[in-house]
């Protein structure tokens, strides 16, 4: 039988596309072990409107 696991689907959104005022989001899907990670997830990712590498935070 198969363990229910800890790992848990969240999504990414761009920090720094909010303050640009070009329209559209960039957003990223991933999962992450909630028992070993339970603070939010932040990771650097490519923002293709941007057309540069950001820090995208993890959203409820």
């Amino acid at each position: 039988m198969a363990k229910k696991g800890s790992r848990v689907q969240v999504i990414l959104e761009c920090t720094e596309h909010k303050t640009s005022g070009k329209p559209g989001t960039s957003r990223y899907i991933t999962e992450k072990n909630k028992k070993n990670n339970p603070e939010r997830l932040e990771l650097k990712k490519f923002n293709p409107i941007l057309k540069k590498v950001t820090v995208h935070k993890e959203i409820k």
